[in-house]
C-alpha cells in the first residue's frame, strides 16, 4: 500500500539502470495518457541526455532554465517549468546535458540524496502526479528521484537479462527505503517490447508475475513502429497516432494506473 503523503501530488519514478527497454518512452506517453483523462500531470526530465524534453518536442539551450538550476536554486522550480504544448494538463520540468554535473557537484554535500526532493516540493501541490524519467543508473540522479517519489515504476523488456537487472534494482529500492525513504514502494512493473509471437516474451513474462504477482500491469507495450517514429517528430505516441497500437497501449496503461490509484485511495480512507 502506497503511504502517499498527505497533500500534493503522487509521485512516481520511471527507473531501470538498464538502457533501451522504453523507460522514457513510457514516461512520456503514460504521463501524456494521465493528463487527457484530466489529471494535472508534471514530466520531471532526471536524464541529462534530455530524451523526456525533446520528446515532447522542448529544446533546451544552456540559456534556459532547466533542472539543474532547480538543484543549485530549489526557488527556480516554478519558472523552469513550460506547458507541454497541445496537451492541456501535462507540463515539462526539462532538462540538459549540464545535469550531469550534479553528480560532481553534490559529491561533497550533506543529504545530497534528497536535492531532487527539495526541488519538487515547490510545487508539488500544483499538481496531481508527477512522473520522473531517470538516466539508465543506478547513481546520485536516481538516488535523488528515488529519495524524491512515492513510489517506482519499472519498464521492463521481456528477456532473460532484463531479469538480472530487476533484481538489482528492486534491491536499490529496498536500499533506498530503509535509509533515505520509508514510503517508497515499487508501484507496478510494465512489461514493454511485448511480442506475441516471441515464446521467450511468454516465460519472462510468467517468471516475473511469479515473483511479483499484482504488481505486474495487465497492460502491456508492444512494439510498435510508431512508437519509434514518434520521438523525432517531438510528440507523444499519443499525439503522433492515436489510433496506433502503442498509443491504445498506454491509454489503457493510464487508466489502469487511475484504476488502482483509486483502490488505493479508497483502502486508505481518502477516497
Amino acid at each position: 500500500m502506497t503511504q502517499k503523503r498527505k497533500e500534493g501530488a503522487k509521485i512516481i519514478t520511471m527507473a531501470n539502470q538498464k538502457g533501451g527497454v522504453g523507460k522514457t518512452t513510457s514516461a512520456v506517453n503514460l504521463a501524456t495518457a494521465v493528463a487527457l483523462l484530466g489529471k494535472k500531470t508534471l514530466l520531471v526530465d532526471s536524464d541529462p541526455q534530455g530524451n523526456a524534453s525533446s520528446g515532447l518536442g522542448v529544446a533546451v539551450s544552456q540559456k534556459t532554465k532547466h533542472l539543474y538550476h532547480c538543484y543549485i536554486d530549489p526557488d527556480k522550480t516554478r519558472g523552469a517549468i513550460r506547458p507541454s504544448g497541445s496537451i492541456a494538463n501535462l507540463w515539462l520540468l526539462p532538462t540538459c546535458i549540464d545535469l550531469i554535473g550534479v553528480e560532481v557537484e553534490l559529491m561533497n554535500e550533506k543529504k545530497r540524496e534528497t536535492f531532487l526532493e527539495r526541488v519538487l516540493s515547490q510545487v508539488v501541490e500544483d499538481y496531481d502526479y508527477i512522473f520522473i524519467d531517470c538516466p539508465p543508473s543506478l547513481g546520485l540522479l536516481t538516488l535523488n528521484a528515488l529519495s524524491a517519489a512515492d513510489s517506482v515504476i519499472i519498464p521492463m523488456q521481456c528477456e532473460y537479462f532484463a531479469l538480472e537487472g530487476l533484481s538489482q534494482l528492486v534491491r536499490t529500492v529496498k536500499l533506498v527505503k530503509n535509509s533515505y525513504n520509508p514510503r517508497l514502494v515499487i508501484e507496478g512493473l510494465l512489461l514493454t517490447m511485448y511480442d506475441r509471437r516471441n515464446k521467450l516474451t511468454y516465460q519472462v513474462a510468467k517468471e516475473v508475475k511469479k515473483h511479483f504477482g499484482t504488481k505486474v500491469y495487465h497492460t502491456v507495450i508492444p512494439r510498435n513502429v510508431r512508437l519509434s517514429e514518434c520521438p523525432s517528430h517531438g510528440k507523444s505516441v499519443i499525439e503522433y497516432d492515436k489510433k496506433s497500437a502503442g498509443a491504445l497501449s498506454y491509454m489503457n496503461l493510464g487508466k489502469e494506473f487511475l484504476k488502482k490509484q483509486q483502490l488505493d485511495d479508497a483502502k486508505e480512507g481518502r477516497a
